[in-house]
């Protein structure tokens, strides 16, 4: 590191579990982010301040005035632009260290298995339950692990996904593909602004602590908040010895 970013990761530098090591370890990671909306915004601003290297961002969506409410990267002089070029631009000014690359295009499963071979861990910041489970089959595939969120209303929740560890369950798992979820779309639900922010914060720091091995992420573990009452809950979850996308591990 230079003398700029020792001043600019400072803080960080002070934390035992972090330190120089640990922080170099954040400049020479690479995340992609799917999504760059109400979750994907905080999640990419944080990584990006906190010194991740290399941010691949993919989205194809267009950002309208609507998305201001809670979608914290973009501003108003960018409606129309597309939401991951508005987040690199944001990025640019937060931490010129941070490298981003712009994916502007819905992914089909391929397209996605060749973008996560290139980076360490993915941050999903989707709403679609079948987009959900085609991230989980190319994690579990290339052995990367997946943090996920959703906020919908005053409830998120997020969670860390890891198969790199033989007793960690994957999305599959929890949420099996035959289910077939509907998803709320906060288009027509509605999601309080902060609860979003919270959510994607959470999923930032599942992130780095995942890259760096530090604490107890929350691989296992689905933290649940209602922004209302303010109050987390936390449900276990097991892996599934019959899962049809992991049982092969």
């Amino acid at each position: 590191m230079d003398d700029s970013q020792l001043l600019r990761y400072a803080r960080h530098l002070m934390l035992d579990a972090i330190g120089i090591e640990g922080q170099e370890k954040l400049l020479a990671s690479s995340v992609l982010i799917l999504g760059l909306g109400g979750l994907g915004s905080p999640a990419a601003a944080y990584l990006a301040s906190a010194g991740i290297g290399r941010l691949v961002l993919v989205d194809d969506d267009l950002v309208e005035l609507s998305n201001l409410q809670r979608q914290i990267i973009h501003t108003t002089d960018r409606i129309g632009q597309s939401k991951a070029e508005s987040a690199r631009t944001a990025i640019a000014q937060m931490n010129p260290d941070c490298q981003v690359e712009t994916v502007v295009e819905r992914v089909d499963t391929a397209r996605l298995a060749a973008l996560l071979a290139q980076v360490d861990l993915i941050v999903d910041c989707t709403d679609n339950f079948r987009t959900r489970q085609a991230i989980n089959e190319v994690c579990v595939a290339q052995s990367k692990p997946f943090v996920s969120a959703a906020a919908i209303r005053f409830s998120g929740q997020v969670t860390v996904f890891d198969t790199r560890h033989a007793d960690s369950p994957c999305y599959a798992c929890a949420f099996p593909p035959s289910d077939d979820l509907r998803v709320d779309d906060c288009a027509t639900m509605g999601v309080f602004a902060p609860l979003v922010g919270m959510i994607g914060s959470t999923e930032a720091a599942e992130a780095i602590k995942t890259l760096l091995g530090i604490g107890d992420n929350l691989q296992g573990r689905l933290m649940m908040l209602d922004a209302l009452s303010m109050q987390w809950h936390t449900l276990q979850l097991e892996r599934n010895p019959d899962c049809p996308v992991c049982s092969a591990r």
